[in-house]
């Protein structure tokens, strides 16, 4: 037996009352689900489940302020959160033929202005480790919506290796797939088995391998082929049940040493406590200033043209890499004399110049302008293209 019950009032706003219409269902069974129905645009719309947890939340004409590290406050025509792959999936038709956008933090992207569509967000957590991997390593699934860095903390407490150099990166787990974070010689498809997510065209649920993701340099198929096809709803991690450290990365092993730490002693937790105070060194708190972390990505040169640069520049830091020499974007601007400079609201941070930073009350436009002079000036004097890493939303 089912009971439905109707509520309906009206809220006075200055000059302007809203009419909520509520209903929701008091079932026996193991479904309860409160609905409450939009009758004002702009009215928020929340379902629940029979212990009243919101699932979904709907606000329309929203800002997006506080969902973007480098702090724009632009405005959405929606914002739409939802709590499980169920919501997601009742989501969809709406979203098919609409505009829309997906984000996770928001830490690596720059909303040039409003975004005349809805934004998604997910709130999928949770840690579910799964059996080991028959070579003994260990698995654990985590929710999209879980923030990166707070998995990285519930990895090494539970004994879980190999995430540590990827600490302290800003964003979320789902995010973190699709954008293959990486730091300190670390990414973070080298941990990962499989990604989860559904099709936006049927709502078909796909388990993408990690060979199927076509991981790349800040790369994979849901920024490339597949863009916008599919929402990542959960992330296999692969990881080892022994922890070896990596600190070959130059300020790694300086600090390891700065600290009379000897390496056999060396713990997960020393180890993610260092990568986090180096991070905290270069990089600005986005509570204290607006950025989206790395703005560029470093760019990979023949080797031709690299030695030619280096009769230039003998001093030019460089890596190698897949298909060549790795220049690091940061020093390039540096010597562009850009570290430090500010352009009105927007500039570059003066301990790292690869972070372009918002001084105040910037706006995505002017964050955008400053990223192609920089970018142009990197091109006059070097004849190397970069690319930004960040991603502009329009």
């Amino acid at each position: 037996m089912s009971k439905i019950y109707f509520l309906t009032f009206s809220a006075a706003l200055g000059n302007m009352s809203k009419l909520y219409f509520l209903t929701f269902s008091a079932a026996l069974g193991n479904m309860s689900k409160l609905y409450c129905t939009r009758l004002h645009e702009n009215f928020l719309v929340y379902s629940f489940t029979k212990n009243f947890r919101i699932m979904i939340t709907r606000t329309p004409d929203f800002s997006l302020l506080h969902h973007n590290t480098f702090g724009i406050d632009a405005r959405c025509r929606e914002f739409v959160e939802y709590d499980t792959e169920d919501d997601l999936l009742a989501l969809l038709p709406e979203l098919r033929g609409t505009k829309y956008f997906h984000i996770g933090g928001g830490s690596n992207l720059v909303f040039v202005g409003d975004y005349a569509g809805t934004v998604l967000h997910s709130r999928i957590k949770g840690f579910e480790p799964l059996a080991p991997a028959p070579d003994g390593s260990l698995r654990v699934r985590i929710g999209a919506g879980e923030v990166w860095d707070e998995a990285v903390d519930y990895l090494v407490e539970h004994g879980y290796y190999g995430a540590e150099n990827l600490s302290y990166i800003p964003g979320e787990t789902g995010a973190a797939a699709v954008q293959n974070i990486g730091a300190y010689g670390a990414e973070v498809a080298d941990i990962i088995e499989s990604v989860e997510a559904l099709r936006v065209s049927d709502g078909e649920r796909i388990v993408f391998l990690k060979e199927q993701c076509t991981y790349g340099y800040r790369q994979s198929i849901f920024k490339g082929a597949a863009r916008g096809q599919y929402i990542v709803t959960r992330v296999t991690l692969r990881l080892q049940p022994a922890f070896t450290p990596s600190i070959g990365y130059g300020a790694i092993e300086h600090e390891v040493e700065r600290r009379g730490i000897d390496l056999p002693a060396l713990t997960a937790r020393e180890l993610r406590n260092i990568i986090i105070d180096i991070r905290r060194s270069k990089l600005p708190e986005p509570s204290e200033v607006g950025s989206a972390g790395s703005f560029f990505m470093n760019p990979v040169v023949q080797r031709p043209q690299f030695e030619a640069l280096q009769q230039h520049y003998p001093d030019m830091p460089h890596y190698d890499a897949p298909g060549g020499v790795k220049i690091p974007a940061g020093w390039m601007i540096e010597q562009c004399g850009w570290k430090g400079r500010t352009v009105g609201r927007v500039g570059v941070y003066d301990k790292q110049a690869l972070v372009l930073i918002n001084a105040g009350g910037a706006t995505g436009r002017e964050v955008y302008n400053l990223a192609q002079t920089i970018a142009a000036d990197v091109q006059a004097k070097f004849g190397i293209e970069i690319t930004p890493e960040a991603n502009f939303v329009e």
